[in-house]
């Protein structure tokens, strides 16, 4: 992701913490430096996700079973990086663990695709903002062996003359 230096950085883990941070809290190194520890890991975690956070952003999270939420960038308070983070959804055996993290400001469309194939698109508006730890709404029917695969974040999909008169 292209930062401009001083921007906040997010990271989240598929157990449903998140951790954020100052990117000037990221010393500059070489090519072949292994870098720096953005967030620390329990036992069998991986990362899922990071983004850019804005002041003014929301952060989007996806559950491999189908949910998902919005959250205000607000309630992550910036810490140092390499912590432990905060929970940023309940992930449950009702929901599953999250899948991806994405920084939003509610003017896109979000696509979601299963691994069996299955995509859909909705608006971003259709994405219930809710607190941090929480589990999310069901954004898409997920079969019990089967699960989300792929989220993306994409720009607000124009409306045609011929989707104006299926309305009317």
């Amino acid at each position: 992701v292209l930062t401009s230096g001083d921007d906040n950085i997010i990271i989240a883990s598929q157990d449903g913490y998140a951790v954020s941070f100052q990117e000037t809290n990221v010393r500059s190194m070489g090519r072949t430096a292994t870098g720096v520890r953005g967030i620390r890991l329990n036992d069998g975690d991986q990362v899922v996700g990071m983004s850019v956070l804005g002041p003014d952003d929301n952060v989007l999270v996806v559950t491999e079973k189908g949910y998902g939420k919005q959250t205000p960038a607000s309630e992550y308070g910036i810490k140092n990086r390499g912590g432990k983070g905060v929970k940023t959804i309940n992930a449950t055996e009702r929901n599953g663990q999250i899948v991806a993290l994405r920084a939003v400001n509610g003017d896109e469309d979000l696509l979601i695709i299963t691994d069996d194939g299955i995509m859909i698109r909705l608006p971003m508006e259709q994405v219930k903002t809710a607190g941090r730890a929480t589990q999310g709404v069901r954004l898409i029917k997920v079969n019990a062996e089967n699960k989300v695969s792929s989220v993306e974040v994409v720009e607000k999909a124009a409306e045609t003359e011929e989707d104006k008169s299926e309305e009317e």
